[in-house]
């Protein structure tokens, strides 16, 4: 759950805030706020929020804390201090199912569903549509995930694995 002082410091200077969860004096949980392009490192993926827009990331909790209700306090904390600031529009992933229950009970709807492999250097990504019956949603979310310009495809691709630290 420790970020090095680096890292953390290049999120801050992007314009990333933390978000904590506390139990007495402890930090037990976290979770970020950016509102300009990040990297997603589990799809290999930058995302770029519009205008009044942001993505929640990177958000954990202490082991010794997890099922408690920390993560789900983090992203519910956000949420409120993002439409207190007029963001509309919130965007998330999860990988494990216990933080899917929590975003989906925060009021977050599934946009599109990712597989990643990666083996020998390569990643493979495949992407599909998420059981939402927004179509807006959809589009927003290939969007806000363009490459070069372009909405992200549904589909599979490959590429090059590529480490970087965020």
């Amino acid at each position: 759950m420790q970020i090095d002082r680096d890292v953390l410091d290049a999120r801050i200077a992007r314009g990333c805030r933390c978000f904590v969860a506390r139990s007495d004096d402890e930090v037990v949980a976290f979770g970020w706020l950016a509102t300009r392009t990040e990297w997603i490192g589990e799809l290999e993926l930058e995302i770029t929020p519009r205008d009044s827009e942001a993505y929640i990331w990177n958000c954990a909790t202490h082991p010794a804390y997890r099922r408690q209700g920390f993560f789900r306090a983090v992203v519910n904390g956000i949420a409120i201090q993002a439409r207190r600031e007029g963001l509309t529009r919130l965007w998330i992933g999860t990988i494990d199912i216990p933080p899917a229950k929590a975003v989906a009970d925060a009021g977050f709807a599934p946009a599109l569903r990712f597989t990643t492999v990666w083996h020998a250097g390569i990643r493979w990504l495949r992407v599909r549509r998420a059981e939402t019956p927004d179509p807006d949603l959809q589009l927003a979310a290939r969007e806000v995930l363009a490459i070069r310009g372009r909405p992200l495809r549904i589909g599979t691709s490959m590429k090059r694995a590529v480490l970087r630290r965020h």
